[in-house]
């Protein structure tokens, strides 16, 4: 027996209705949208504000799926997994500090649960992973059909003409979008600064985007299918992402984040074995067969030893709270430590270094560096205890020019910053887009200078990490 799925409107185009089998493609309850297939534009226009490079604009055909409501809750995760790792406790929270891996091991468990076939086969340790597209089980989203759902056929930074703001979403609300170059003038924007709740929230706790998806920006990023990596230009039906690579992506941003990194385009990645305070999952299923065929992925192996036998802390610090850090940290381990220069230092004054800041990263500039470390030497390092403050929600940007200027294939990066608030923000994401060969072990935040409890907490971490002499 068959059914008709009702074709919607994504954009301006109009789909045309799919054939679904009633009993092997449907949605369990009424928490589940259907996303209908076609056309969509995903990626943004270079005249978008604080957009990334590798957000090239291109069309998509997809298949219609189903998408969750809600991130997946924590009572949804303990129900199948008896356990909870997330930060912040509360049944009708989503769960959040899980890795890529539990989030796909949770998609397979919950579909045995209910009878339904399996999406994805897990093998050599989780390096490689399979999905099989005709399955009826829970998965993760594509990118693209994250992107698609969030968008509901925008084609804007947001899904609403207006920017959100703290009754929309729940960010940092402290720094709506475009604030960065509006900081000292801020009656000029639309959507002014907001309650910064500093947790997550109840799922649904604000209006829905069109497509009737809630928290699409905000409260936990949701983890996709594919690897990161380069858009095409060309037009992709149903993309998975790229075969092999180091970093899985996840989308939406979460409770931390800043407004210019919820924008439908932006772009997160995080290794597929790591889990963060602000990283969780929303549900797909498929809605037809539409979408065929075995789509193998395989992570790449960074190669970092297991064991640290040699490691440098290098960082760059502006009012001396990442230097406090790095100094404790070299007290504690014996470590080489070297503080990044510039050739043009940044204004010794806090109000212009705010707008010097946001200007580099605006036009993702490279400042160069004064400090040099011989190819030879560096060579001797296998893991590099990086430190830096949090500077607009993401690394500074002669961090950028360190990670561009050496080679870190192989080597294990163990990042801390300081932070007045927002822990790392992005800046976890930036590191791993921009070293991409490297493994990045557990990070150490640190609000300011760390008052009283910094020798404990990064003794701490550094147990934690196995990074010690």
């Amino acid at each position: 027996m068959k059914r008709r799925i009702l074709s919607l409107i994504f954009g301006a185009a109009l789909f045309a209705a799919a054939e679904v089998s009633a009993t092997q493609f449907s949605a369990p309850n009424d928490d589940f949208v259907l996303i209908a297939g076609g056309e969509a534009t995903i990626g943004s226009p270079e005249s978008e504000d604080w957009r990334s490079n590798d957000e090239t604009q291109h069309r998509v055909t997809l298949s219609p799926f189903y998408l969750s409501k809600y991130e997946v809750t924590q009572k949804q995760w303990k129900s199948i997994t008896g356990k909870n790792p997330s930060s912040f406790t509360g049944d009708a929270l989503p769960v959040e500090s899980v890795t890529w891996l539990e989030a796909v091991e949770f998609c397979n468990a919950l579909s045995r649960r209910e009878g339904r076939e399996s999406a994805y086969t897990i093998s050599d340790g989780g390096r490689t992973v399979s999905w099989n597209r005709r399955a009826n089980g829970y998965r993760l989203p594509t990118e693209a059909e994250w992107e698609a759902a969030a968008r509901a056929g925008s084609t804007t930074p947001f899904y609403s003409r207006k920017v959100p703001g703290a009754d929309d979403a729940n960010f940092y609300a402290h720094y709506p979008y475009q604030i960065e170059q509006n900081y000292f003038h801020d009656e000029v924007l639309e959507t002014r600064p907001g309650v910064y709740r500093a947790t997550t929230v109840s799922v649904g706790s604000f209006a829905p985007n069109p497509n009737g998806l809630f928290d699409m920006y905000g409260n936990v990023g949701e983890w996709c299918f594919d690897f990161y990596g380069a858009y095409p230009t060309a037009r992709e039906v149903n993309p998975t992402g790229a075969e092999s690579g180091t970093r899985r992506v996840y989308r939406g941003g979460g409770w931390n984040d800043f407004g210019k990194n919820l924008r439908s385009a932006y772009r997160a990645a995080m290794q597929q074995d790591s889990g963060a305070y602000n990283v969780g999952l929303r549900l797909a299923l498929n809605a037809d067969d539409s979408a065929t065929g075995i789509v193998t992925t395989r992570e790449e192996a960074t190669a970092a030893r297991a064991k640290t036998a040699k490691a440098l802390i290098i960082y760059y610090s502006w009012s001396g709270n990442t230097r406090g850090v790095a100094k404790e940290i070299a007290r504690q381990t014996g470590f080489d430590c070297v503080e990044l220069e510039l050739v043009k230092p940044y204004s010794a004054s806090y109000n212009t270094v705010l707008n010097e800041a946001q200007r580099d990263q605006h036009a993702q500039a490279r400042p160069a560096l004064k400090t040099k470390i011989e190819s030879k030497k560096w060579a001797e390092y296998d893991t590099i205890i990086l430190g830096y403050p949090n500077w607009w929600a993401s690394i500074p940007m002669p961090i950028a020019t360190l990670l561009e200027s050496y080679d870190f294939a192989g080597k294990q990066i163990v990042p801390f910053c300081s932070h007045g608030g927002g822990r790392f923000g992005q800046s976890l994401s930036a590191i791993a887009k921009l070293a991409p060969k490297a493994k990045i072990a557990a990070g150490l935040s640190v609000h300011y200078s760390g008052g009283g409890s910094l020798a404990k907490d990064v003794t701490k971490w550094l147990a934690k990490t196995g990074v010690k002499q």
